[in-house]
């Protein structure tokens, strides 16, 4: 074997195996990656192998946003509370840069720290990735090694928000599995933060007491215990087919609504490793690879699942002993980590805390207030992300899909995504959409059997193997459903999603599952309402189809930034004229401008801002509607204003004039003058309205409420978009990241793409090799090392 080897070494390069340059004295580059920026910064990178492409990737993030990534390092290793202190919460937007706070949970410091020491499990996650691909392991190691090199060359001037930042250092492989590890969580085990923490002991220098007084006891508390929900993000997906495509192709309209400010940001790049992977469109939250996109043959997009992926149990406890509990009669161990934090002092010194975290075989202990489990019992979190180390790889395998068929069965063969949804189309003409995200194994069957304790806890019984997760005999991971068992749907004139759930994917074919218990209630449920947003998506796919039969990128780019609030739509016609009726002068001129206004949330709209604050607060009144939902009719129920809530709607009505002229916002404003977008001293106008609740398909939220300058600064909502459509030369790609490449105000790409957004103006991505030479902007660098 070793003869054999030598000999392929010299059939190929004796320099190459020997380490050596072409020059015989150099040492051939450990890691290299050609980067080649175009307009807007979108940064290519190419290279020979994934450690390059880590490499040349992280080089190019930490040039646009190294405070955010840094502070993201910071959390996910622990180590907030010895930087910032114990009692401060992770950081807020700073001189105009960034913020690191997460939509999934808000703790302290020594809180946070704990948990990320304490629940994720660095052994886990190494061997996770030994078992995985060497293309991974790559990558990531690449990745830590050009994150330091930018450090190493860049350390002395960084932008203000991290300047001299002690907590600003060198990253190891094991802090890229953390990044990667947290990402995993935003639905599970960051959902459930504070209750890990609080079952955790404190240790204080005496591991054997915590080893024999076992997890702390949830305080008692009179109030019901309502279940924290996962993080505001949403999204927008609508995948064409041959059949409704204007040239017989596929079609994409990918638009996720992903916080502006947080460390979970896109980021715009093409990476490409010739003959293996090459795929463009953005990452997330500084994840070494293409998350979102499309290659020469496919294209992909994400919306945020209405399943659940997590389910809790109730163990019952060993009466003789604390650390243990019973499962079918046979008393377990509980297992436990210790995690030690350092915590900055007010004099600028370093105090050392410890917690010993409890694990049962079913997943970590929860201390719940009010202790819904009941005497005697612990409460667990059955978390099937936590320690998965599937993610990479899964978005390895779509990128290099070549149609959705492979699509399809690269999602079923890894099961990896953690909490988002897929759909997407290929250049032949198909469409499809699947929920192929990580979901404990729990069938309809467990539900409506005695197994299910505590339905607004999704609590199982513990107690019995039998209630426990089950398992596909397909090759998936134990304990979650495999791609035969979730929903799914390919089709040849469209599918679509708005974060509802899968039901309606397509309004001419509903999906409800396979007979005779459909899917699993976790992945959500079915014959009920939509949101409005969801149904101003499919109504408007539906009326295009029905006027001409079939769709191009434009009709999709129009239907994305039609910006028309189906809530006034709905209530308007009736409303308006009850109004006018009115006797009350305050009342009739608020009436009078909602009667003129085009009933869209466009930039030269006036009325949308007094429509805004009526409508947050007419749509929770109850009994509004006069038809009510019907579940055969999902696009256009519920509807019509019911008349005995109108007396009550427009005393909604008069409460937001009333407002508005408090604060000098004159009912007929343009929105352009009130939502703005605050950048460096300038204003940027924002169309587009909340969506969920008043139905605008373009998306949205911004911080905190009306005053008197307006609505400022967007927290979430329309963040990247693309459009990709498919020729006999491949991919016409047009995207927009609407907040900018860059969180450092000195930067060119830290708000230049803000203006084409108002605009609604897409530039064309760069894929082809052609393409990319023919950029004005494009500037090519080689890093190597």
């Amino acid at each position: 074997m070793k003869a054999q080897l030598l000999a392929a070494c010299a059939a190929i390069f004796l320099t190459a195996c020997s380490g050596k340059g072409s020059n015989g004295g150099t040492p051939a580059p450990q890691f290299a990656a050609e980067v080649t920026r175009t307009s807007y910064g979108v940064a290519h990178i190419q290279a020979k192998d994934f450690a390059g492409v880590g490499y040349g990737l992280a080089y190019s993030f930490a040039e646009d946003n190294i405070c955010m990534l840094a502070d993201s390092f910071l959390t996910v290793r622990g180590e907030r509370s010895r930087y910032f202190g114990p009692d401060a919460h992770a950081t807020k937007p700073l001189n105009g840069e960034y913020g690191a706070a997460l939509d999934f949970m808000d703790l302290r410091n020594e809180d946070s720290d704990f948990f990320f020491k304490g629940y994720l499990d660095i052994e886990k996650l190494r061997a996770g990735y030994a078992a995985g691909s060497s293309e991974i392991q790559q990558l990531l190691r690449g990745y830590a090694a050009g994150y330091n090199r930018y450090l190493r060359e860049h350390g002395a001037r960084l932008p203000e928000a991290c300047r001299n930042a002690a907590w600003v250092k060198p990253i190891s492989f094991d802090d890229v599995m953390l990044l990667i590890a947290e990402k995993a969580l935003h639905a599970t085990g960051e959902v459930f933060a504070a209750e890990i923490v609080a079952a955790a002991r404190d240790v204080g220098g005496n591991v054997t007491l915590a080893l024999q007084e076992g997890p702390v006891d949830a305080p008692p508390s009179g109030e019901p215990y309502v279940m924290p929900t996962q993080g505001a993000m949403a999204s927008n997906a609508l995948a064409i087919g041959r059949e409704a495509s204007s040239n017989g192709r596929g079609i994409l309209l990918g638009n996720p609504h992903y916080p502006w400010t947080s460390t979970d940001r896109f980021y715009q790049l093409h990476v490409t490793v010739p003959g293996s992977y090459d795929a463009m469109g953005v990452s997330l939250g500084g994840l070494p690879l293409v998350v979102i996109g499309f290659n020469k043959d496919l294209a992909w997009t994400h919306t945020v699942t209405k399943a659940v992926h997590f389910t809790t149990f109730r163990l019952p406890r060993d009466g003789a002993d604390p650390m243990r509990y019973v499962i079918d009669g046979v008393p377990q161990w509980l297992e436990t980590r210790t995690a030690a934090i350092d915590v900055l002092q007010p004099d600028g010194s370093l105090l050392k805390k410890s917690k010993a975290f409890y694990f049962s075989k079913l997943g970590a202990v929860l201390a719940v207030p009010g202790s819904p489990q009941g005497q005697g019992g612990l409460l667990v979190l059955g978390d099937p992300n936590r320690n998965n180390t599937r993610l990479m790889e899964q978005w390895l395998a779509i990128g290099r899909a070549s149609s959705v068929q492979d699509l399809q069965k690269q999602l079923g063969r890894l099961v990896g995504l953690p909490w988002v949804n897929t759909v997407a189309a290929d250049r032949n003409g198909g469409a499809f959409y699947a929920d192929a995200s990580v979901v404990p194994h729990q069938g309809a069957d467990q539900f409506s059997g005695d197994c299910l304790l505590l339905a607004t806890l999704l609590m199982f019984d513990g107690a019995r193997s039998s209630c426990a997760w089950g398992h596909d005999d397909d090759g998936t991971p134990d304990g979650i459903f495999g791609g035969a068992n979730a929903p799914s749907m390919l089709r040849a004139d469209y599918v679509a999603n708005s974060n509802d759930g899968y039901w309606v994917t397509n309004a001419r074919q509903l999906l409800v599952g396979p007979t005779p218990l459909g899917y699993s209630p976790l992945y959500g449920p079915v014959g009920v309402a939509q949101h409005l947003r969801t149904r101003s998506g499919f109504i408007g796919i539906e009326d295009m189809l029905a006027q001409r039969g079939h769709v191009g990128q434009e009709d999709l780019q129009a239907l994305m930034f039609a910006n028309r609030v189906l809530a006034a739509e709905l209530v308007l016609p009736e409303l308006v004229p009850a109004c006018m009726a009115s006797t009350d002068d305050l009342l009739l001129q608020a009436c009078t401008a909602l009667a003129t206004w085009d009933r869209k949330a466009e930039l030269d709209s006036r009325g949308a801002v007094l429509f805004r604050e009526f409508w947050n607060s007419a749509a929770k009144l109850p009994a509004i509607w006069s038809q009510a939902f019907d579940a055969t009719d999902p696009l256009h129920s519920p509807r019509g204003v019911a008349p005995a809530a109108i007396p009550a709607m427009l005393a909604a009505l008069k409460d937001a004039a009333v407002r508005l002229r408090q604060l000098g916002v004159p009912f007929d404003g343009r929105l352009a003058d009130f939502q703005v977008e605050p950048r460096n001293g300038q204003r940027f106008p924002i169309h587009g309205a909340i969506g969920d609740i008043d139905g605008s398909y373009n998306s949205i939220h911004m911080a905190g409420e009306l005053g008197t300058s307006g609505y400022e600064r967007v927290t979430w909502g329309t963040s990247y978009i693309h459009l990709v459509s498919f020729d006999e030369d491949g991919p016409q790609a047009r995207g927009l990241l609407v907040y900018g490449q860059s969180t450092d105000p000195r930067s060119a790409h830290y708000a230049d793409q803000l203006p084409l957004y108002a605009e609604k103006r897409l530039p064309l991505l760069p894929f082809t090799a052609a393409a990319i030479a023919a950029d004005p902007a494009r500037r090519v660098r080689q890093l190597r090392e």
